[in-house]
Formats: structure tokens, C-alpha cells, sequence
């Protein structure tokens, strides 16, 4: 039986990167690529259509509540996937990386893979100093909190569906990284980081790219951690 994988890619704002992304994800290992254009106001929709991508509108602004339209979709879609992964449209991941990301699974090695910057190779200034810092407290809380072991709460990541669905992910915003891997852990699925590559944004970055975003991302990746103890 062959194994079904789909991709999420959330996108606000995304119209000089989306393209880019989904014609490097290598579709001979995905069977659908869905975009959930997040409230944009230019032209990520119809180049992502263009491109190939099922679109799907979600009007509410939230890296989360993105992620979670694309999942309500994948519920009621046949075939329903094994595996999904999650990217960024912004073209700071290699989506020719997807494999690495899913060998642990297809192995039977993983339920969830992260897609660890920290370990792979970050091309200078892709990510900013506070991005850097906050990775490396938010895993420390991890660690401290939930006794599991990450490097990075990076958005290149691929999870079992019915696992996913375990989850009952909840988060809107920026702690839905933090939030499933936090669930993972309290769950004991299978957590494993494998290495990617990591370069400059196309664009401008909407978290980290201002000083508002920088710390209400901070605000809500540590809220989140305590959240669930």
C-alpha cells in the first residue's frame, strides 16, 4: 500500500515566494499540496492556483488558524493522507528537503519529525538573533518542563495524520509549533530532529521582521509552555 502525504502551507502575504515553494516540492512524494491563503492582499492565490496548489481561504489573520483550515480540509478529503507536512511560504525552506523529513516516519522510526535549523546549516542572517535566542529558551523549557529533547521549534515538519488529529491542536496564532510538540511529548509519540537547510526569507518577515511581532511571538511560544503543565 502506498503511502499518501499532503503539504500545508499557510500564506499571508506570500505572492514573491509561493510559487517558488511549491514548484521545488518534489511531487513524486506528495500527493496534494493545499495553501491556505491567510487574509492576503496581493497575489498569493492566484499563483499558488496556478502553480498547482489546492487554495483555501481562511479570512482571519494566524499562522494557526491557517494550519488548523488545512487540517478541517484534509478530515473531509479523500484520500485521506498518512503523513502530512507542514512548510513555509516564504521560500526559507528547500522543499526538496520533504524527504528528509519524512524518512523517519516512512521507517517507522517517528510519529512527528522537526525540521531542525539548529542542526542543519542556516545561511548568514536568515535568522535573527532573538529567533535564534528564543528557540533556544523555548527547547530549554521543553526539556526542563516536558523532559523531551528539540533543538528548534522550526515550521518544516512532517506528522503522522492520525496523530495529528490526537493532538487536537488548538492554537491561532504563533504557538502552534510549540503547541503540538508540547502535546507530542505529553503523548509520547515518537519525536524525532532531522537537519535541514535554512536561508533568507523572500520578503519581508511578518514575526520576526518587527519588534510588535518579535514579542508577541515570544509572548505566545512561552505562554503556551506554561500553559499545559
Amino acid at each position: 500500500m502506498s503511502i499518501i502525504v499532503k503539504v500545508i502551507i499557510p500564506a499571508f502575504n506570500e505572492e514573491n515566494g509561493i510559487g517558488e515553494v511549491i514548484r521545488e516540492i518534489p511531487k513524486e512524494l506528495v500527493a496534494e499540496i493545499i495553501v491556505v491563503n491567510n487574509a492576503s492582499t496581493d497575489n498569493t492565490e492566484t499563483i499558488a492556483s496556478a502553480a498547482g496548489a489546492t487554495v483555501l481561504r481562511e479570512p482571519v489573520a494566524g499562522y494557526g488558524r491557517a494550519c488548523l483550515t488545512g487540517i478541517d480540509y484534509l478530515k473531509k478529503s479523500m484520500p485521506k493522507p498518512d503523513i502530512v507536512v507542514f512548510l513555509d511560504a516564504d521560500h526559507s525552506d528547500y522543499p526538496e528537503e520533504i524527504s528528509l523529513v519524512l524518512t523517519p516516519i516512512l521507517q517507522g522510526n517517528a510519529d512527528l519529525v522537526i525540521g531542525s535549523r539548529a542542526l542543519g546549516k542556516k545561511e548568514q542572517g536568515s535568522m535573527t538573533p532573538q529567533q535564534i535566542f528564543g528557540n533556544w529558551l523555548a527547547t530549554r523549557l521543553l526539556k526542563l518542563f516536558y523532559g523531551v529533547s528539540f533543538t528548534d521549534l522550526g515550521p518544516f515538519r512532517a506528522i503522522r495524520f492520525s496523530k495529528l488529529i490526537e493532538l487536537e491542536m488548538q492554537d491561532k496564532t504563533y504557538g502552534w509549533t510549540v503547541e503540538m510538540q508540547l502535546k507530542a511529548a505529553k503523548k509520547g509519540l515518537q519525536c524525532v530532529e532531522v537537519p535541514v537547510r535554512y536561508r533568507k526569507r523572500i520578503g519581508f518577515s511578518k514575526i520576526s521582521g518587527t519588534v510588535k511581532g518579535t514579542i508577541m511571538a515570544g509572548y505566545k511560544i512561552l505562554a503556551t509552555i506554561f500553559r499545559y503543565l
